[in-house]
């Protein structure tokens, strides 16, 4: 998958120059190859993106790993059909 060699590429590359700055564990690089791995290429892409905007001066950080169930993008935008009024 591309978007995985991407990321290798980057832990090769960059990653050792730019030096270990990352607040969360696993690191980021680490939970995107988890997340493209367990969830392909949308998901784990959108669950990647989620962790980067995360990664500022102002965050905790912490434990945060991939979640294990793949999450339903743009559900909190609908109403279920179940919780509609007749």
């Amino acid at each position: 998958m591309l978007l995985i060699g991407v990321v290798k590429a980057y832990r090769l590359v960059l990653s050792p120059w730019l030096g270990s700055s990352c607040r969360f564990t696993p690191t980021c690089s680490a939970y995107s190859l988890q997340a493209l791995e367990r969830h392909g290429a949308m998901t784990g892409s959108y669950l990647t993106l989620h962790r980067l905007a995360r990664c500022n001066p102002w965050c905790e950080g912490g434990h945060d790993p991939v979640p294990l169930e793949k999450r339903r993008l743009f559900t909190h935008l609908v109403t279920p059909l179940s919780k509609k009024k007749s």
